[in-house]
């Protein structure tokens, strides 16, 4: 069972182990999709393992989300300070992303829609990871008394983006579109 486990995963702790499997499962998979003894099973570790960790699958979730929010926002912020820091590196970092083979979409967009009506917390979580998100566009946008709104414009556009990108054969119109909203809205200052 190990052998299947990529070495960064294999070195991990047996928590970091299950977490790591579960967020691959969950965002590649769905997390409906997903049972706890697939997971116990690709993280190679025993069922008493697991649920010393994680004593439930709604437990597993709020971390994977965690886990999501972190990883997601880190290589967010990076990717908008390789691309320039400013307004125009948000299509390009998003494209980055886009391109990704494992692309499947925004992860707490996909929770939502599959637990929001059962699990709050999953709102929560995805409320304040859309937050974070907009506060990051903000910080690309030039001083201005109505940045909080321009970064909250933005940050539904790029959730629009995100979306189209996933259903659509490539994300390029996803993009096109989200630079012309984006043009749009700093003209209109």
């Amino acid at each position: 069972m190990q052998a299947t486990l990529s070495p960064s995963v294999q070195a991990a702790s047996p928590r970091e182990r299950i977490l790591m499997t579960a967020h691959d499962l969950f965002y590649r998979e769905g997390i409906r999709a997903t049972g706890i003894d697939r997971v116990i099973a690709k993280s190679g570790v025993a069922k008493v393992t697991f649920y010393r960790h994680f004593p439930s699958k709604n437990d597993l979730i709020y971390e994977f989300m965690e886990y999501r929010h972190l990883q997601w926002m880190a290589w967010f912020t990076d990717a908008l300070a390789r691309h320039g820091g400013g307004p125009d590196a948000l299509c390009p970092a998003l494209a980055e992303w886009f391109a990704d083979a494992d692309f499947r979409g925004c992860a707490f967009i996909n929770s939502v829609a599959e637990l929001g009506g059962t699990l709050p917390a999953v709102v929560a979580i995805s409320q304040r990871h859309k937050q974070d998100m907009a506060a990051a566009i903000a910080g690309l946008l030039p001083p201005s008394r109505h940045n909080k709104q321009d970064a909250l414009d933005l940050a539904l556009a790029v959730d629009g983006a995100i979306t189209r990108a996933q259903t659509e054969e490539t994300p390029q119109s996803a993009l096109a579109s989200l630079k012309r909203i984006q043009k749009s809205l700093l003209a209109s200052r």
